[in-house]
Order: structure tokens, then C-alpha cells, then sequence
């Protein structure tokens, strides 16, 4: 299975933050999406880094509560590890496990398509020996499932 599996599942919206949005913008956004981190793009199109959670986190730890007002870019990480929509899924669980990364941005030619977060990944993986469980069990009981 390739990345563009997951997207086609999923879908390829993806929510993105402008670098010069202050820290409570990018918390109400995170809120309203019910997500743990957004791409910080100045067109919608290019990555130009990635925010999460624990960014946020960080940053009222080691500043307190005005980072609150603090541009976006203050706190974003700038060098973000990407894939490329036919990437195996192996390769983006190693990437995930190795650098302790819980998204990671789809891009292509340059242009962003899509956000794999560690969740997508492990219902992937559930589905998957879901799938090969049934498979199993019919063939074992001779029973088509």
C-alpha cells in the first residue's frame, strides 16, 4: 500500500495556518478541526514548516502565556521531513517511529497534497489485518465472508 491509498480513504483537505497568524489563532484552528497540527503555508500550496501541539506546549513553557500573541513563525519547525503520495506506508511508519514525527506532509512537485498523521497510519494497519483476519477465518471454515 502506497500513501495516495490513505488519501484517497481520507481525503486530501488539508488545513493550513499563515506564518504571520498569532499562537490563539492557530489554537482556535486546531480546536475547530479537531486536529493535533497544521501546516504553516503563506499560499495554501508550499510547505513552509509545520505546528504542532507540543510546539505550542513548548513555547508557554519557556516563554509563558505571551507567546499566545506571538506570530505563528515564532514557534513553527522550518525543515519538515515530507513524502511523496506514492511513498509505501513502511516507509512513512519508519519515518513517523525513528524521528518521532505524528504528521507528516504529502507533497508533490512541490505542491502540498495531503497530511498523513500517526492515526491514519495504525487504522490503516487495523484495517488491513482486519481484512486478512476475515480472509483467514472464511478460508479456515470454508465460509465466504
Amino acid at each position: 500500500m502506497r500513501i495516495s491509498d490513505i488519501l484517497r480513504v481520507k481525503g486530501d483537505r488539508v488545513v493550513t495556518v499563515q506564518p504571520t497568524a498569532d499562537v490563539t489563532q492557530l489554537l482556535t484552528l486546531l480546536a475547530e478541526h479537531k486536529i493535533g497540527a497544521l501546516i504553516v503555508s503563506a499560499d495554501g500550496a508550499r510547505v513552509d514548516g509545520i505546528v504542532s501541539e507540543r510546539d505550542v506546549v513548548r513555547a508557554l513553557a519557556a516563554r509563558g502565556a505571551a507567546v499566545l500573541t506571538e506570530p505563528v513563525s515564532n514557534i513553527h519547525t522550518v525543515q519538515v521531513r515530507s513524502v511523496a503520495p506514492e511513498a509505501p506506508i513502511e516507509e512513512v511508519e519508519r519515518l513517523m517511529t525513528d524521528n518521532r514525527f505524528r504528521h507528516v506532509p504529502v507533497v508533490e512537485n512541490g505542491a502540498l497534497k495531503g497530511v498523513v498523521s500517526i492515526g491514519d497510519v495504525v487504522k490503516n494497519r487495523i484495517d488491513e489485518l482486519e481484512a486478512e483476519r476475515s480472509s483467514l477465518t472464511g478460508y479456515i471454515t470454508g465460509e465466504r465472508v
